[in-house]
């Protein structure tokens, strides 16, 4: 059984290709969790700051 692992989307990006590896992973849209960073970015303050820590610390997507 292959374990599902969290990789930054080579194809599916808009700035560092977090959001299209967490859509990927959780099989989901990809305009749905960058509408989540959105709302934690301007409810909560800490969505930039998620998504700049995923960015540096996720590996990328090599497999294409």
């Amino acid at each position: 059984m292959e374990q599902k692992r969290f990789y930054l989307s080579t194809t599916d990006k808009k700035l560092g290709g977090v959001c299209g590896g967490i859509a990927a992973y959780f099989n989901i849209d990809s305009l749905l969790v960058r509408i989540g960073f959105l709302l934690l970015l301007f409810g909560y303050g800490c969505g930039l700051l998620l998504y700049i820590l995923l960015w540096l610390l996720a590996p990328k997507d090599n497999s294409i």
